[in-house]
C-alpha cells in the first residue's frame, strides 16, 4: 500500500513539471535555429510555391499516407512551424510529402515561410479567456494535463513552439495525436517525448472526442486561398 501511495505522489509530481520539461526540451531543440535571421513574411511568401497547393486550398483533403483534411497554417505562430518543418525535416514526425518539401529548406527558409503564415490572416478573433467543456470532455482533458502547454482557450500556448489547437481541423487532429502512438511504421508517426507520453493513456474513442472538442472551438486558424500563378 506504502508502494502504491508513492508511485502515485511520483506520477502527481511528474504531471506537474510536463510544462517545465517540455520547455526545457523545446529550448535544446531549437538552438540550431537560432543562428537564422528573424523570419521575413515577404521573402516567406515568395518561398511558398510548394505549400499552398495543399494549405492554399479551403477544405483541401489528403489522401496519403492517411485522409484527412490539410491542416490549416495561416495564423499559426512562427515558432512552431519552424519547429514541426524541423520535424518533418529529421523525421521525428513522418509523413512522406513534407519529408521531401522540408528537406531542401535552410534554417532560413523556415523562418521566413514560418513568418508569413503567421501573419495570416490580418484579423484576428477575440476568444475567450478560458474554454468550456462538458464534463466528460473536461475530465479527458484534466487527464491529458492538455492546458498546462496549450493555453486556457487552447489558442495560446505557453511557448510559441506549441501549436495552437483551437479550430483545426477534427479529422488532422485525430490523426496527429494518434501518429504518438504509432510505432514502426515509416510512413506515419511522431516522436515527440512528452506528447507521447500524454497521448498514450487514450483510446482511440478518447482522441476523436478531444479532437471534435478543440475543433469546436473559436480560432485564429484559417486557410487564406492563394494563387498558384506568380
Amino acid at each position: 500500500m506504502t508502494k502504491l501511495v508513492s508511485l502515485m505522489s511520483l506520477t502527481k509530481n511528474l504531471t506537474k513539471l510536463i510544462p517545465a520539461i517540455a520547455a526545457s526540451l523545446v529550448l535544446a531543440g531549437t538552438a540550431a535555429a537560432q543562428d537564422a535571421k528573424p523570419g521575413d513574411a515577404k521573402a516567406g511568401e515568395k518561398k511558398a510555391a510548394m505549400c499552398i497547393g495543399c494549405h492554399g486550398i479551403p477544405g483541401y483533403q489528403a489522401s496519403f499516407p492517411e485522409v484527412h483534411k490539410v491542416p490549416m497554417i495561416a495564423g499559426q505562430g512562427a515558432k512552431y512551424v519552424v519547429a514541426a518543418l524541423g520535424e518533418y525535416k529529421k523525421g521525428e514526425r513522418k509523413h512522406p510529402t513534407m519529408r521531401a518539401i522540408a528537406a531542401p529548406l535552410s534554417d532560413q527558409d523556415m523562418a521566413d515561410l514560418a513568418a508569413f503564415y503567421e501573419q495570416l490572416p490580418k484579423e484576428q478573433p477575440k476568444l475567450a479567456d478560458k474554454a468550456e467543456a462538458a464534463p466528460q470532455v473536461a475530465e479527458l482533458l484534466k487527464k491529458g494535463n492538455c492546458v498546462s502547454c496549450h493555453g486556457e482557450n487552447f489558442s495560446k500556448p505557453i511557448d510559441g513552439s506549441y501549436p495552437k489547437l483551437a479550430g483545426q481541423h477534427a479529422d488532422y487532429l485525430f490523426v496527429a495525436l494518434k501518429a504518438y502512438q504509432t510505432n514502426g511504421n515509416p510512413q506515419i508517426g511522431r516522436s515527440n517525448a512528452i506528447m507521447v507520453g500524454q497521448v498514450k493513456q487514450f483510446s482511440h474513442a478518447e482522441l476523436k472526442t478531444l479532437a471534435q472538442y478543440l475543433a469546436s472551438l473559436p480560432s485564429e486558424l484559417h486557410t487564406v486561398p492563394q494563387s498558384r500563378f506568380r
